[in-house]
């Protein structure tokens, strides 16, 4: 994992803390650039790296880091450049695009590495009461992520590779659908989501944190605030910090940011 350089320098840390107070502030954003100073980047995978290193520490939620394309959007300006890269780093098993189920057109971005781990992690907890059982979980590292990089799977192509590992029961794929890794359309009940195990309670928060900052800056007579207080402030109802959500807000185009004169101010994007 790449170390983020600190390039904040101390009087700007101080203004910054000037402008909040004593209870909104959040000693971990001073450990990296703060949001502002970091908040473009000219290449996709610097993006990606920098925005895993900083992926928020989750209590008692066990999941790899991911990102969001939102917010990688709101990080590199030029959209086709992110997607016609994106799409590069997924033809070389760099890693992994997810559809979510929380917007149309929500997608995590996972390092395969890290999403394998996450596969792992779910497997050792499951290990105890399914002993015996656990081969298809080998199957699919194997056989299906290996040869499968698209988001979805229909039913019959998934049996087809997991068949290349032994054979294939019915129980085996609600083994992956209990455990995370499979969920199934609901548009075509014969195709299957690619999904990332125990982060239903986190596509939850992400949900309400976004409602909860867009009506914090609805409630301010101009429906703006500066980036850098803004970033200190805590969520109540989200379990990821502000910098997540701002980035993806950001790059969904649901809010807007203007440079002035005192720093940058994110603003109500207007319907």
């Amino acid at each position: 994992m790449e170390k983020i350089p600190e390039s904040v320098s101390n009087s700007k840390k101080r203004r910054r803390d000037e402008k909040i107070d004593a209870d909104e502030d959040d000693n971990d954003t001073d450990q990296i650039p703060s949001l502002e100073e970091s908040l473009t980047f000219s290449d996709t995978l610097v993006a990606l790296r920098i925005m895993r290193a900083q992926f928020p520490h989750i209590e008692k939620v066990s999941v790899e880091p991911f990102i969001l394309k939102s917010q990688l959007y709101s990080s590199v300006k030029d959209r086709t450049l992110v997607d016609r890269e994106l799409e590069s780093l997924r033809r070389e098993k760099v890693l992994r695009i997810f559809k979510l189920n929380t917007g149309q057109d929500d997608h995590a971005i996972m390092f395969l590495d890290d999403y394998q781990n996450q596969i792992d992690r779910v497997v050792k907890r499951m290990g105890e009461k399914k002993q015996g059982q656990l081969e298809v979980f080998k199957w699919f590292k194997t056989h299906v992520l290996d040869s499968k990089l698209e988001p979805s799977i229909a039913h019959q192509e998934l049996c087809s590779l997991l068949s290349f590992g032994g054979k294939v029961k019915d129980g085996d794929i609600s083994l992956l659908m209990n455990a995370g890794i499979l969920t199934r359309q609901l548009i075509d009940p014969t195709t299957y989501w690619f999904a990332i195990p125990n982060i239903g309670s986190l596509l939850k928060g992400l949900t309400q944190g976004r409602k909860e900052i867009r009506s914090l800056l609805n409630r301010r007579h101009y429906k703006e605030m500066m980036l850098a207080p803004m970033e200190k402030k805590r969520l109540r109802l989200s379990p990821f910090d502000m910098r997540f959500h701002l980035r993806d807000l950001i790059g969904s185009g649901h809010l807007r940011t203007v440079q002035t004169p005192t720093g940058l101010v994110v603003r109500v994007s207007k319907d």
